[in-house]
């Protein structure tokens, strides 16, 4: 009797022995991640978040300016958590319209000045977890057999020898973009920034939606020129693709890569939790450790990668964040850009 009584506990205890470690990982919860970096970065940062935590992450990854709509059209039913990544513009302008909720890290006595400041304008809505200078990249290759020379400035894309050699994201899906549009407004004044686009608008191949992804096509060659965050070309040339990468010469904008804890999040504590951790040195390091970020990181302590551009050698604009990040400038521009330049022939 007693053999036929164990024989039938056995089975059981098994099944409650499978079930146990599934029931204990669901009781972490689970996060819903809003990504604005590279999906190679995106995934090992969930990678190590769920390792350390045992939070189950759904991630998905999008432009800054597409999140920054996705937050609108989910405004009354929240379906994000967290958003991570991405040009700060577009964070502040959801930080102004309420669309982020405020949040104070206890990490926040560990991060560079820029990063406070970012959250400080936010009233607490979003903060700096990296910076990184705007630029373009040209493939060398391609340069020597077209036989056009080196371009050095902003003002050389506009040249004739590079109709339809350059590639750019377009400004309303990609915080790229934007930037380059108010760096360009700030570098020059709006006027003649708007006859600089209109110039430069002859020689654009494609705008894309990422802004990343000219790098890509100037490293593979599919573009002579593309326009990028810095540390983006960066990326491909540690890859060993043949680009050049420009700090141009009239001087240039840069970023404030940003993170926002999206107002009425149905996972709060855990989205607190990502927030915390994506500023520890350790999950700042993710990127690098990947090969597939060289921006500043915000945490102090966080290595810098030696590859990263050094923004104390690059002649940086005063950028005004606040100003450009503001809803009312932004769709002003933005609506300027669609009228001006985006209807315009090639």
């Amino acid at each position: 009797m007693r053999t036929a009584w164990l024989r039938r506990l056995l089975p059981a205890l098994a099944f409650a022995s499978s079930m146990a470690v599934p029931l204990s990982a669901s009781a972490q919860g689970e996060l819903v991640l809003y990504c604005t970096v590279q999906e190679e970065w995106c995934r090992p940062m969930v990678a190590a978040f769920e390792k350390t935590t045992g939070i189950k992450v759904l991630m998905t990854r999008k432009s800054s300016g597409e999140f920054y709509a996705q937050l609108k059209a989910e405004a009354a039913n929240p379906r994000g958590d967290i958003w991570w990544g991405g040009t700060g513009d577009p964070h502040l302008q959801a930080a102004e319209e309420g669309l982020t909720e405020p949040y104070k890290s206890p990490r926040m006595s560990e991060l560079q000045d820029w990063a406070v400041k970012q959250w400080e304008q936010s009233k607490g809505r979003t903060v700096g977890v990296y910076a990184g200078a705007l630029g373009y990249s040209y493939n060398r290759d391609q340069l020597k057999k077209k036989n056009i020379p080196e371009p050095k400035c902003w003002a050389d894309l506009t040249k004739p020898q590079f109709k339809d050699e350059i590639q750019v994201a377009n400004p309303n899906s990609s915080g790229t973009s934007y930037t380059m549009l108010a760096t360009f407004v700030q570098l020059m004044g709006e006027d003649k920034a708007f006859e600089f686009m209109k110039a430069l608008h002859k020689n654009v191949n494609q705008y894309t939606k990422s802004g990343a992804a000219p790098a890509r096509a100037a490293a593979t060659g599919e573009s002579l020129v593309g326009i990028t965050f810095q540390h983006d070309a960066v990326v491909q040339a540690v890859g060993g693709a043949p680009v050049t990468i420009v700090s141009p010469c009239e001087g240039t904008g840069y970023e404030i890569g940003s993170m926002s804890i999206v107002k009425g999040a149905k996972n709060m504590d855990n989205a607190k939790k990502w927030y915390d951790w994506a500023l520890s040195p350790e999950a700042q390091a993710i990127g690098a450790q990947n090969k597939v970020s060289y921006q500043v990181p915000s945490n102090k302590a966080a290595p810098v990668p030696a590859q990263a551009p050094k923004l104390t050698e690059i002649k940086l604009i005063n950028y005004d964040f606040a100003k450009y990040g503001s809803s009312a400038e932004r769709q002003r521009l933005l609506s300027k850009w669609d009228k001006e330049i985006s209807t315009l022939p090639k």
